[in-house]
């Protein structure tokens, strides 16, 4: 799993398997799922992630 926080973004993305991306949908405001070609998730982004993200959530400053 790698992780990687735009800071300008703030935009947050942990891609869980390095499957090519099919397709992307937004399910909730903010929140995107990246599929591969069996629809199984691959990549997680989370648009405005310091509003998305609990008080306290700790942001990576470097990929993981």
């Amino acid at each position: 799993m790698k992780t990687h926080y735009d800071m300008e973004a703030d935009a947050l993305y942990v891609r869980f398997a390095d499957a090519k991306i099919i397709d992307s949908e937004e399910v909730a405001p903010g929140l995107v799922l990246d599929f591969d070609a069996d629809h199984r998730i691959v990549g997680l982004e989370v648009l405005n992630a310091r509003r998305h993200l609990a008080e306290g959530a700790e942001l990576p400053t470097a990929a993981e």
